[in-house]
C-alpha cells in the first residue's frame, strides 16, 4: 500500500497546529505563577509578604488560580485539540472528547481497583510522586500525561469526523450526532483502557530509562535536543520536539516548566546549584538563541546591507528582532533569510544548540524556552539574589555568542553573496510594505477606495487568499502561533514567496498541498478574516471544494426581510435562532441547501427541520400561528430522515387559504444553532428567486 506524502504532511501540519491551541495559554499562566511566587517572597518585596498578611493572602489566591492550566494539562489537551482537528462542529467535538476521555479514565480506575497487582500497579498508593498514578477530574488513574489525552482526543476526532453525520433509522434518531460518537467511544475505550493497563506500566519504566539517558548525556543531550527543535522550525514540526519536554513527561512528570515553577522557592533556598537541583532544566535552554542569537543575526544582515538600503532594512529588522527577544517568536526574522539562504538557517540551528550546550556546561539551567519576559519573570527576578553568579555567567556567554553569530553570519553572507534583505538589486524585495504603502498600492489597483479606512489584516487575508489560488483552491485552513496553515486543492496555483512577503508575510513553506504562510503574531486575526472571505459569497457565486463554506438559497420567491421584522415575538427576538423571512409569491417551499430532514410537523404540515452536511441546523416555518389550521391547506412532500437536495420541494401550501383564515403566510427560516457560526452572514432587502438568490452564507 503506497503512502501519499501530501496527505501525511497535511495531517501532520494540521495536528501540529492543533497542538498549539492549548500551548498558547501556558506563557500567561507561567508568568502569573512566577509573579505570585515573587510577590510572596519577603526577601524581594519586604515584610508585606510575610505569611498571614493581606498581601500574602492575595497573591496566594492568585497563585492557586495561576496553576489552572498546569494542574489540568491533560484535560486541557483532551478538550482543546478538536478545535483544530475536527472538520466541523468543533464545539460538539470538544464535548465528545471530554466525555470519552473521562470514560477512559474511569475504566482504567475500575480495572486497577479490581486487579491492580496483575498489571504491576499498586493502586492503593496516593497519586503522584513517581507512583505512576495521577488524578484526572478527581479520578485516580494511570499517569498517561498529555500523551494519553492527545491520543484519546485524536481517536475522538476520528470517530467524530466519521460518525457525526451518519444517518440512522427514525427509531434510533436519539442516538444521532454526538450521542453516536460518544456511544462508539464508550465501547472503544473499554479495550483501550485494558490495553493501557497492560502496557503503560512498562512504558513508564522505559520513559524513566530515557530520562536517565538524557540526564546522563549531559551537554550532548541538550545539544541534540536544541538542534532538533531549531532545525525543524521550517516544517512546523518543532512542536513535536519541545512539547513532550517542556509540557510533557520526557524529563519530569508534568513537564519542565511546571516542575520549575513549582520548585522556585526550593531553588531559592537550596544550598545546591541550580544544575545540581534540577539538571533536566537544561533542556529548556533552547530559548537562549532567542535572547542572544537573533540580535547577532539581525546585526549581520544590517551590516551587510547596501548603504542606500540600510534604513529600509532596519525598519524590517528592528520590529522582528524585538518580537523575537521579548516574546520568543523568532519566525518573523528567521524566515527573512531562510528561503534566501537555507545554509544560514542550518548554521543558526548549530549555533543555537552550541549556545544551549555551552551554557549548560557552565551550570546554567532554568525556564528559558520563551523570550526575555520568561527569562526575567521565571528566572532572573525570583532567583538572581541567590544565584547571581550563574545568571551573570549566562549573560556573558550569551553576549559572546551574539558576537559569534554576528561574525559567522556576516562572513557567510559576504563570502557567498547571499541576497539577504538589503543586498538585492530589486528594492521591492527588500522590505515589507508599510500599512500606508500597502493601502496606497491597493487603492491604485482599485481594490480599496481612497478614503476608505481598511484594516491591514483584511488586506493581508485578501492577498493571501488570491496568492493561494482563490476560494476554490482552499480545502482547509488552521493556524498556530505565527503561521496560517492551509491545505490547497492544486499546489501549482500557489504563487511564489514574493507574492506573500509583499503583502506583509515573513515567508512561505510548501510541502505539496500543505502550505504555511508565515504571518506573525497577528495570524489568529488574519485567519478569521481569511475564513470570512471563504464564506463571503456575493450573488449566486459559491465557494466550491472547501469544507468551510455553506450557502442557503431562497426557498420561495418573494421579498426577503430580517427575522427581527417578523410580526411574532418568538421569532423577532431570535428565540428560535437568527435568520430571515420571505413573503411568498408561489406555493411550494423548497430546500435551501442539501441536507437531511430532521423534523416534520406531519399533522399540521406547517414546519420542517433540516440539518445540512456542514452541521447547520435550520427550521422553516410557514406562516404565523398556522398550527391552528390543523393541516388544512398544507401538503408535506418529505419524511423525517429523508435526504434532500437544494431546490427539492418540502411542503406545498395554499397561500390564499392561509390568508383567508386570517393568518400571515410569511415563511420564516431560523438557524437554530446560529451561535456556532459567528461569521454567518444573512442577506435581506431583495426580492428573491427560489433556489437562486443567496439568503445566508457561513
Amino acid at each position: 500500500m503506497s503512502i501519499n506524502k501530501d496527505i501525511v504532511m497535511q495531517n501532520v501540519q494540521r495536528f501540529g497546529g492543533a497542538m498549539f491551541t492549548p500551548v498558547i495559554l501556558f506563557s500567561f499562566f507561567g508568568i502569573m505563577v512566577s509573579l505570585s511566587i515573587i510577590f510572596k517572597n519577603p526577601d524581594i518585596v519586604g515584610s508585606i509578604a510575610i505569611k498571614g498578611t493581606f498581601w500574602y493572602n492575595l497573591w496566594y489566591v492568585i497563585e492557586q488560580g495561576s496553576w489552572t492550566v498546569f494542574a489540568q494539562m491533560p484535560l486541557l489537551f483532551a478538550i482543546s485539540l478538536p478545535i483544530g482537528l475536527a472538520k466541523k462542529n468543533q464545539a460538539r467535538a470538544c464535548m465528545e472528547s471530554f466525555v470519552i476521555y473521562v470514560v477512559f479514565n474511569y475504566f482504567i480506575s475500575g480495572i486497577l481497583t479490581l486487579a491492580g497487582p496483575s498489571f504491576g500497579v499498586d493502586y492503593s498508593l496516593k497519586a503522584g510522586g513517581g507512583t505512576g498514578l495521577a488524578m484526572i477530574s478527581n479520578i485516580k488513574t494511570l499517569d498517561l500525561g498529555m500523551l494519553g489525552a492527545i491520543l484519546i482526543s485524536a481517536i475522538t476526532v476520528w470517530l467524530h469526523n466519521r460518525l457525526f453525520d451518519v444517518d440512522l433509522p427514525d427509531y434510533l434518531g436519539i442516538f444521532k450526532g454526538s450521542s453516536l460518537v460518544v456511544a462508539a467511544g464508550f465501547f472503544l475505550m473499554l479495550p483501550m483502557a485494558y490495553f493501557f493497563c497492560l502496557v503503560w506500566p512498562g512504558i513508564q519504566h522505559t520513559i524513566g530509562a530515557f530520562q536517565d539517558f538524557l540526564k546522563a548525556s549531559d551537554a550532548l543531550g541538550v545539544w541534540l535536543y536544541t538542534f532538533s527543535e531549531r532545525i525543524l522550525i521550517p516544517t512546523g514540526l518543532h512542536h513535536f520536539i519541545y512539547t513532550p519536554f517542556i509540557f510533557g513527561p520526557a524529563i519530569v512528570e508534568g513537564g519542565i516548566q511546571q516542575y520549575w515553577l513549582q520548585h522556585l522557592q526550593d531553588f531559592a533556598t537550596s544550598s545546591h546549584s541550580l544544575k545540581e537541583a534540577f539538571p533536566g532544566a537544561g533542556f529548556s535552554l533552547h530559548g537562549s538563541s532567542k535572547l542572544f542569537g537573533i540580535p547577532g543575526i539581525a546585526l549581520a544582515i544590517y551590516a551587510t546591507a547596501k548603504p542606500a538600503k540600510k534604513k529600509a532594512v532596519a525598519g524590517l529588522l528592528i520590529p522582528a528582532t524585538i518580537t523575537a527577544v521579548i516574546c520568543g517568536i523568532t519566525e518573523p526574522l528567521e524566515f527573512t533569510f531562510l528561503f534566501i539562504a537555507p545554509v544560514l538557517f542550518a548554521v543558526h540551528a548549530f549555533l543555537a544548540a552550541t549556545l544551549a550546550a555551552t551554557s549548560f556546561l557552565f551550570g546554567v539551567v532554568g525556564s528559558f524556552g520563551g523570550g526575555l519576559i520568561d527569562a526575567i519573570v521565571q528566572n532572573w527576578i525570583p532567583l538572581f539574589k541567590y544565584h547571581s553568579a550563574i545568571y551573570i555567567t549566562q549573560i556573558i556567554i550569551g553576549l559572546c555568542f551574539t558576537a559569534i553569530y554576528f561574525f559567522v553570519f556576516r562572513y557567510l553572507i559576504l563570502k557567498n553573496d547571499y541576497k539577504t534583505p538589503g543586498r538585492t538589486d530589486d528594492v521591492e524585495e527588500d522590505k515589507l510594505y508599510s500599512k500606508a504603502e500597502y493601502k496606497a498600492k491597493k487603492a491604485m489597483e482599485g481594490k480599496v477606495g481612497e478614503n476608505l479606512k481598511v484594516d491591514e489584516r483584511d488586506l493581508k487575508a485578501a492577498v493571501f487568499l488570491e496568492a493561494l489560488g482563490g476560494k476554490e483552491n482552499i480545502k482547509d485552513v488552521t493556524n498556530c502561533a505565527t503561521r496560517l496553515r492551509v491545505t490547497v486543492v492544486d499546489d501549482t496555483l500557489v504563487k511564489g514567496v514574493s507574492a506573500f512577503t509583499k503583502a506583509g508575510a515573513h515567508g512561505l513553506v510548501k510541502n505539496g498541498h500543505a502550505v504555511q504562510v508565515i504571518v506573525g503574531l497577528s495570524v489568529p486575526q488574519v485567519r478569521e478574516r481569511f475564513e470570512a472571505l471563504l464564506q463571503d459569497i456575493s450573488g449566486v457565486e459559491t465557494a466550491s471544494g472547501t469544507e468551510k463554506s455553506t450557502t442557503l438559497k431562497a426557498f420561495v420567491n418573494g421579498k426577503v426581510i430580517p427575522i427581527t421584522e417578523v410580526k411574532d415575538e418568538m421569532f423577532a427576538q431570535k428565540m428560535m435562532g437568527d435568520g430571515i423571512a420571505i413573503y411568498p409569491q408561489n406555493e411550494t417551499m423548497t430546500a435551501p441547501a442539501d441536507g437531511e430532514i430532521t423534523m416534520v410537523m406531519e399533522e399540521s404540515g406547517h414546519a420542517v427541520g433540516m440539518r445540512l452536511a456542514s452541521g447547520v441546523e435550520i427550521l422553516i416555518h410557514i406562516g404565523i400561528d398556522t398550527v391552528k389550521m390543523e393541516g388544512r391547506g398544507f401538503h408535506v412532500l418529505v419524511k423525517q430522515g429523508q435526504k434532500v437536495k437544494a431546490g427539492q420541494g418540502l411542503v406545498s401550501f395554499d397561500k390564499k387559504l392561509i390568508e383567508k383564515e386570517g393568518y400571515s403566510s410569511i415563511i420564516i427560516l431560523a438557524i437554530t444553532n446560529f451561535s456556532e457560526y459567528p461569521l454567518m452572514k444573512l442577506h435581506s432587502g431583495m426580492t428573491a428567486k427560489v433556489n437562486e438568490t443567496v439568503i445566508a452564507t457561513f
